[in-house]
């Protein structure tokens, strides 16, 4: 399901305009952006928990030639599937 299948789901759930429901996804997503870039987490009940957590540096290696390379330490997004929803899709 891409974002504009998800709108229209939505709004046709909610009986909402799929503009509002485009609007409010659109806020979800930027204020979810923001408070992991502070280093927040986003939990969602049952349902989902994002998190911001640091991967450390380490030493890969290239698959066509063998060669190791060094990758940086960055900062990546973890996510956690609820029970409620795990059990969903069983």
């Amino acid at each position: 399901m891409n974002k504009s299948e998800l709108v229209e789901a939505l709004a046709k759930a909610t009986k909402l305009t799929k503009v509002d429901v485009a609007n409010v996804l659109d806020a979800f997503v930027e204020t979810s952006k923001k408070e992991l870039k502070k280093g927040g987490e986003i939990n969602l009940v049952g349902f989902l928990i994002l998190k911001k957590v640091k991967r450390a540096a380490r030493t890969g290696r290239n698959p066509r030639t063998g060669k190791e390379l060094k990758i940086a330490a960055k900062n990546v997004v973890k996510a956690k599937i609820g029970k409620t929803l795990q059990d969903a899709v069983k």
